[in-house]
């Protein structure tokens, strides 16, 4: 599997469509303006990270803001609130690129420390 560190954070990338699969098989979380898929990864001691926007929300230039925004949040939270060996697919949603950046940074932070909960209290599908 071929993932690249990002910048500082120590934060890898998720790039490969079966990548993003796995995740999809794990928990969810949704908020008004994001969802978070999240999957717990045995063989690793990294946290990993993709992001996706569909048509359903814009053209390319949202959806590539929406992305542009997701992944800057990401980068700040993940490094706080994301598990270590799991793997996290953050989904764009029609409110992603125009809301405000607080309030993005809250429904992120709300559904990494969600997610963390559900791992720790062994609810919810691996």
């Amino acid at each position: 599997m071929a993932k690249q560190d990002t910048h500082e954070t120590g934060v890898v990338r998720l790039k490969t469509r079966p990548q993003f699969l796995f995740v999809r098989g794990g928990r969810s979380e949704r908020r008004k303006t994001l969802v978070v898929q999240a999957r717990e990864r045995a063989d690793s001691n990294t946290i990993s990270a993709g992001f996706t926007a569909t048509k359903k929300i814009g053209n390319a230039v949202i959806r590539n803001r929406a992305k542009r925004r997701l992944r800057e949040a990401a980068r700040h939270l993940l490094p706080l609130h994301g598990q270590v060996g799991t793997d996290y697919v953050f989904i764009a949603r029609m409110e992603t690129a125009t809301i405000g950046w607080q309030r993005l940074l809250d429904d992120m932070e709300s559904a990494l420390i969600s997610h963390a909960q559900q791992v720790s209290a062994g609810t919810g599908p691996a």
